[in-house]
C-alpha cells in the first residue's frame, strides 16, 4: 500500500524525476464516469493492456484526457496490477442567466454568450463570455462594470451558470482636444468627428461615451476634412487616449500634422493608348486652375472619365492620376493619364446577410453586372451606395480571384438594421400653435427599397393628413416614382371661414447630370371655403371680407395641372465641403375649367469663413401665380409664414381687407434673406450657437376688385425685419428660435417677434 501511494504522489509531483521506471498493468478500469463511456476515455489515453509504459507516458495520458475538455478533474493511479482512472466529468449548464445588469437586456448579452443550456460546462468558454461582456460595457462607455462568472450546483451534476455584473458610471468622453492645429479652431474640428464630448444632454445622447472603433473612424474623418480643404499632407499622426485618475472620463487628444495647403495647377489629359483621343475627355474635366486642392474633386473627374470612356465603347481604360508639386507656388499639376487597364471581368455577385432587403435592391446599387469589365472604383462607389441606403448596419464588398485569371467574384456582406419608425407625439409650430401628431415610416417597405410615410397632425386651428410612397427604381431604372396623397383643413379659430383642400400627386423623378435632378407631376386637387363667418349685409367688423364672400360661392373646385420641378445641389453625391450652392425652379401648368401658370424658383449659397467658424447664407425666394382662365382663391394665394419672411405672422403681410382686416393672399411674392451663423462661448457640446439675419421682400396682388372693397398692399410694398436666432441641435431635432424686430412695416401688419422653427439650410 505504500508502495503505490509513493508512486501516486511521484507520478503527481515528480513526473520527470520518475521518467526512468516502467510499470505493466494487466487491466485498466475507469472509475466517476456518468455520461462519457469508458471505451472513450481509454482511446483518449491511449493505454493498452499489457503494454509497458513509463511514469512519463502516464502523465501525458493524463493531460490527454484533461485536454479533451470533457472533465473537471483526472488522476491516474496503479493499484497492483490494475490502473485506475478516476474521472469527475464537468456537469452540463442546466440555466444561464445575468445579475446586475440594467443597461444592457439579457437578451442583447446572450447574443455575445458562447456558453449553451443542456451542453457541458466549460470555464474557458464561460470565461470568454465574460470577457465579451465586459467590452460590451466597455463599448457602451462603462470601463469601470465587472463582471464575474459564478456557477450554481444542482441535482444530476447540473449547474446553474449565472454571469453576475456590477455595471458602473458611463466613463464619458470628457473633453476631445487638437495638437497642430493652426488652419481651423478645435472648436470646428470636433464638429467634424462622430465622438462627442459629454454635456447637458448626456443622459440621451450616445455619442458622448468612448468606442475605440468611432474613434479610428474620427481619425479617417479628420485626415478627410484636411484634405479636402487642400491640405495634401495632413495626417493624423495620433490619438491619445487615456482617462482621468477617477476612471469616469475620457480624455482624447488627436495630434495633427496640417502640412502646407495647396491649389490646383495645370490639369491636363494625355494617353498612352494609341486609339484613344484624350482630347475627348477634356471636357470630363471640372477641376479648375487655382481651385482648393481636394482628392474628392480628383476621384470624381475620374469617375467622369471612365463613364465617358464606356459610352465611347472603350473598355478597360484605367486614369491614373500624376501629381506633380510646385512647392514654390504651393500648386499641385494633375496629369489625367489614360492607361490600358487589366483585362478582368466580373463573374458574379454574391450577397449575403440580407434576411429581409431583396438582393435586386443591393443590386441596385451596382452599375456593373455580371460580365462586365471589372472597375475596382465603381465597386468602392457601389459599395459607398450600399451604406448610403441606410437600410444596414455594416456593409462590406470585398473582390477575390475568380475561376479564372481573368474573372473576379464580388463579395458583398451586410447586416440589417431597422429601418422604420412609429412615433406619437405633439408638435408646435409658431405659425399653426400646438398639434397633436401621429406618424409612421418607413425606408424599406418589405425589402423593396421603397418608402413608405403617412402623419396625421391635428390642432387648434388645422387638421392635415399626408401619406406619400416612393418607388426608387421604377421599371428597373434610376427612375423615382411617388404618389403624394394630402389633405388640410382649417376652420374659424384661425379666420373667418374655413378651409378644405385635398390633393393627388403621382409623380416622376430621374437624375439629368451628376447634382441636377427633374420631378414631373400631375394633380388633382379639390378646394373648399365653408362657413364664412357673419352675412354680406353685416358691419364690416361682424363678417368676413366680400372677397372671400364671393370665392365661397363657387363652392369646391377640382382643378387639374400638370408641372415639373429642376433642383441643382452641390452637396449632392460631394463630402462636406466650406462652399455650397442650391437651385430649384418649377412651373405647373393647369388645364380643364381653370387654366394658370404658377411659377416658383429658390436659389442659395452657403460659405464658411474665419476657419470654417462662422457661417455666411444668402437666399432668394419667390412666386407668381397668373390665371388666363378663371380667378385665384384664398385657398390658391401665397401666404408667407415665418419660414420665408421672418418678423411677421402667417398672413400678416401682403394684401388686406380694409374694412375687416381680412388677410387675402397674394399671386407673387419674392423675398431675399441674409444671414449668419457663428459660434457662442459656451461648450460646444451643448449644441448651442447663435446667428443674426436681415430679411427683405413682400408680397403682392389680389387679382380682383370690388368697387366696395378697398384692398391694402394689393401693389409691391417692401417690408424687411432683422433680428438674431439661437441656434440649438437637440436629440429631437435642430431647433431655431428667431428674435425679429421690423425694419419696414405698414400699420396693418401684424408682427411676430418671436418664432420657434426647425432649422434647415437653404
Amino acid at each position: 500500500m505504500g508502495g503505490r501511494l509513493l508512486a501516486t504522489l511521484l507520478l503527481t509531483a515528480a513526473p520527470l524525476a520518475l521518467g526512468a521506471q516502467t510499470f505493466s498493468f494487466g487491466s485498466v478500469r475507469v472509475e466517476g464516469n456518468q455520461r462519457i463511456e469508458a471505451g472513450t476515455i481509454l482511446a483518449q489515453a491511449g493505454i493498452a493492456q499489457g503494454e509497458a509504459v513509463s511514469a512519463g507516458q502516464l502523465n501525458d495520458a493524463a493531460q490527454a484526457i484533461r485536454a479533451s475538455g470533457l472533465f473537471e478533474s483526472v488522476d491516474l493511479v496503479p493499484e497492483g496490477n490494475t490502473l485506475v482512472i478516476r474521472v469527475r466529468e464537468w456537469p452540463t449548464v442546466g440555466r444561464i442567466a445575468f445579475e446586475g445588469n440594467d443597461s444592457i437586456s439579457d437578451e442583447d448579452l446572450a447574443i455575445l454568450v458562447g456558453s449553451v443550456e443542456r451542453r457541458i460546462y466549460s470555464p474557458t468558454q464561460a470565461e470568454q463570455d465574460t470577457a465579451a461582456i465586459a467590452q460590451a460595457y466597455v463599448e457602451s462607455g462603462r470601463v469601470n462594470a465587472v463582471v464575474s462568472p459564478a456557477i450554481i450546483r444542482r441535482d444530476n451534476n447540473s449547474v446553474d451558470l449565472v454571469f453576475q455584473i456590477a455595471e458602473g458610471g458611463v466613463s464619458e468622453v470628457e473633453r476631445i482636444s487638437f495638437v497642430g492645429n493652426r488652419g481651423f479652431s478645435d472648436r470646428r474640428l470636433r464638429n467634424v468627428l462622430e465622438t462627442r464630448q459629454a454635456g447637458l444632454l448626456r443622459s440621451i445622447i450616445g455619442s458622448d461615451t468612448f468606442v475605440a472603433d468611432r474613434v479610428n473612424l474620427d481619425r479617417q474623418l479628420l485626415t478627410d476634412f484636411y484634405r479636402s480643404r487642400g491640405y495634401a499632407d495632413a495626417v493624423v499622426q495620433s490619438v491619445d487616449v487615456n482617462l482621468t485618475r477617477e476612471r469616469d472620463a475620457y480624455l482624447i487628444t488627436f495630434n495633427v500634422q496640417e502640412g502646407q495647403r495647396f491649389r490646383f495647377g495645370t490639369v491636363t489629359v494625355t494617353s498612352t493608348i494609341p486609339e484613344v483621343d484624350p482630347s475627348l475627355f477634356e471636357r470630363a474635366v471640372r477641376v479648375d486652375r487655382g481651385q482648393s486642392y481636394s482628392p474628392v474633386a480628383i476621384d470624381a473627374d475620374i469617375s467622369r472619365i471612365e463613364a465617358l470612356a464606356l459610352r465611347q465603347g472603350i473598355n478597360f481604360l484605367r486614369v491614373d492620376p500624376r501629381i506633380t508639386r510646385d512647392e514654390r507656388g504651393l500648386l499641385l499639376n494633375i496629369e489625367y493619364a489614360l492607361v490600358p487597364g487589366d483585362r478582368i471581368f466580373v463573374e458574379r455577385i454574391d450577397i449575403e446577410g440580407n434576411a429581409t432587403t431583396l438582393d435586386r435592391v443591393i443590386r441596385s446599387q451596382f452599375n456593373t453586372v455580371e460580365g462586365d469589365p471589372f472597375n475596382p472604383r465603381e465597386i468602392r462607389e457601389s459599395a459607398e451606395r450600399i451604406r448610403a441606403l441606410g437600410y444596414f448596419a455594416n456593409a462590406d464588398v470585398q473582390a477575390r480571384p475568380g475561376s479564372a485569371e481573368d474573372q473576379v467574384v464580388i463579395d458583398v456582406n451586410v447586416e440589417e438594421q431597422p429601418t422604420g419608425s412609429l412615433s406619437f407625439g405633439v408638435n408646435y409650430s409658431s405659425d399653426d400653435g400646438p398639434a397633436l401628431i401621429a406618424s409612421f415610416s418607413e425606408d424599406n417597405f418589405l425589402g423593396r427599397g421603397q418608402e413608405l410615410q403617412f402623419d396625421i397632425s391635428t390642432g387648434q386651428d388645422n387638421r392635415r393628413f399626408n401619406f406619400e410612397f416612393i418607388e426608387p427604381e421604377f421599371l428597373n431604372r434610376d427612375l423615382e416614382a411617388g404618389i403624394d396623397l394630402s389633405y388640410r383643413a382649417t376652420d374659424n379659430a384661425s379666420a373667418l371661414y374655413d378651409t378644405s383642400a385635398f390633393r393627388l400627386s403621382p409623380s416622376l423623378g430621374f437624375p439629368l447630370s451628376e447634382r441636377g435632378r427633374l420631378n414631373v407631376f400631375y394633380a388633382a386637387e379639390f378646394t373648399d371655403i365653408t362657413d364664412v363667418a357673419g352675412d354680406r349685409t353685416d358691419d364690416a367688423d361682424d363678417r368676413a371680407s366680400l372677397i372671400i364672400f364671393d370665392e365661397a360661392d363657387q363652392g369646391g373646385i377640382w382643378t387639374n395641372s400638370v408641372g415639373f420641378t429642376y433642383s441643382f445641389d452641390t452637396r449632392r453625391n460631394n463630402i462636406d465641403t466650406p462652399t455650397n450652392y442650391a437651385f430649384r425652379a418649377g412651373q405647373e401648368y393647369g388645364f380643364g375649367d381653370r387654366t394658370f401658370i404658377k411659377s416658383s424658383a429658390l436659389a442659395s449659397a452657403e460659405t464658411r469663413v474665419l476657419g470654417e467658424d462662422v457661417t455666411l447664407r444668402a437666399t432668394v425666394e419667390g412666386g407668381v401665380l397668373n390665371y388666363t382662365d378663371g380667378e385665384s382663391r384664398v385657398t390658391d394665394r401665397y401666404f408667407l409664414g415665418s419660414s420665408i419672411m421672418r418678423g411677421f405672422e402667417r398672413g400678416g403681410i401682403g394684401p388686406r381687407d380694409a374694412d375687416t382686416g381680412d388677410a387675402l393672399g397674394g399671386n407673387a411674392f419674392a423675398v431675399a434673406r441674409l444671414e449668419t451663423e457663428f459660434p457662442l462661448p459656451v461648450p460646444e457640446e451643448y449644441g448651442v450657437a447663435g446667428g443674426a439675419f436681415v430679411d427683405y421682400g413682400s408680397l403682392w396682388e389680389v387679382g380682383k376688385s370690388r368697387d366696395d372693397v378697398t384692398i391694402l398692399g394689393d401693389e409691391f410694398t417692401p417690408r424687411a425685419s432683422a433680428g438674431l436666432s439661437l441656434f440649438w441641435t437637440t436629440p429631437l431635432g435642430p431647433l431655431r428660435f428667431n428674435f425679429s424686430r421690423p425694419l419696414i412695416s405698414e400699420d396693418y401688419d401684424e408682427v411676430q417677434n418671436f418664432d420657434v422653427t426647425v432649422s434647415t439650410r437653404f
